[in-house]
């Protein structure tokens, strides 16, 4: 059996081994390392992919949120609605800006954006809201689209984990995560399920005038070269992560398909145990599985779990151990242990198990053996 990774990156690598390097060399031959013309092709390649009209290539999925609050140059201290439970990078690029984030609580099932809970934190310093697509499914944009709209709000995805999740409205329509607010973020860190080899993130939007200032900002402000129109940032995607973002844009709905077939295994089999509670699929989304995350009924069983596995030669990882609003880094807002008790609940229970594109049987099979040994061990 082979060494069991979190994500495969070698391997996923070697089945695209000659497309890739053709590509790279392409962009090695013509020395267009910065802007050339492979950023633009793979833009109009994920446009095409997302039904949308504007994809804006940036240099990670940080600076594509920072980037998108940059355009609408809202004033400090305007408050912008972000969970608690969720990366921090989410929340850092408002805190950045000199914005408020006012966090919010998840729902215990799907951890995603609580809408009761989001609606009741609109003030009127409220600019926009946040939502996450967390672990690869779609929060519910139906509902907070609605609320957004009616007191005049922008919305921001963060779909770093949900590439190619699909969301479907109440009418029937379908349409790609990050295509549903003003404007929505994603990340090609080399783990997210479509990858670069370095950073990467884009921008999507459907508005015109959104997208031309985007694209002004992310290279230093300029409407040409040499004349800058306001302040930017220097965030491009390089030459070489698009070209090979171009290949892998076409097998991420096979990677994605892969990665829901283990969740399948995973969820037949843990669905029977007394100690998981295995990831809920709201109706409205489809899910692509950035991370399987279970919680344990018992919590004080999650650490030890993590070790055990770790001694057994089986990665797992903590996303997240502490939430945004108990982190030191952010401490002057004000919250404190309580304030928002599902997903401090959720920071003490949830475990992700390894979850990627090469994933062989003989691997799953011994890491769900091993999770079902170490419970049986633990109730001896």
């Amino acid at each position: 059996m082979k060494p069991i990774q979190m994500a495969d990156l070698i391997g996923q690598y070697q089945k695209i081994k000659d497309e890739i390097q053709l590509e790279i060399g392409k962009v090695l031959d013509t020395a267009s390392f910065i802007n050339g013309p492979i950023v633009k092709e793979f833009q109009a390649h994920l446009e095409d992919y997302l039904s949308v009209k504007h994809v804006i290539p940036c240099a990670n999925g940080t600076d594509a949120l920072q980037v998108i609050m940059m355009a609408y140059a809202f004033k400090p201290g305007s408050e912008v609605i972000v969970p608690s439970f969720t990366y921090v990078a989410t929340v850092e690029v408002i805190a950045l800006l000199g914005l408020k984030p006012v966090f919010v609580e998840v729902y215990p099932d799907t951890f995603n954006m609580n809408i009761e809970d989001m609606e009741s934190k609109i003030t009127d310093k409220t600019v926009a809201i946040v939502p996450v697509h967390l672990y690869g499914q779609c929060a519910d944009m139906e509902r907070l689209m609605n609320i957004a709209k009616d007191r005049n709000l922008k919305v921001f995805e963060d779909t770093a984990q949900a590439i190619g999740a699909d969301y479907t409205f109440s009418d029937g329509s379908v349409v790609k995560a990050g295509t549903i607010g003003d404007a929505g973020s994603t990340s090609f860190f080399p783990s997210k399920n479509l990858g670069a080899y370095g950073d990467g993130g884009a921008i999507t939007t459907n508005d015109d005038e959104l997208a031309a200032k985007l694209r002004m900002i992310v290279n230093h402000g300029q409407s040409e070269r040499y004349y800058h129109d306001s302040i930017g940032v220097n965030s491009r995607l390089d030459s070489i992560q698009a070209a090979i973002l171009k290949i892998k844009l076409k097998y991420l709905y096979d990677y994605n398909l892969a990665r829901q077939q283990v969740a399948d295994k995973y969820n037949r089999v843990f669905a029977a145990s007394d100690e998981i509670i295995t990831p809920v699929t709201a109706d409205f989304t489809s899910h692509v599985y950035h991370q399987y995350t279970i919680k344990l009924k018992d919590a004080s069983k999650r650490n030890e779990l993590n070790k055990y596995l770790a001694a057994q030669g089986i990665p797992s990882m903590i996303y997240y151990p502490v939430p945004n609003h108990l982190q030191k880094a952010y401490s002057y807002y004000g919250y404190k242990e309580g304030d928002f008790p599902i997903t401090e609940d959720l920071c003490s229970r949830v475990i992700s198990f390894p979850i990627h594109t090469e994933m062989e049987a003989d691997q799953q099979d011994f890491i769900i053996e091993n999770i079902l040994k170490f419970f049986e061990k633990s109730l001896g």
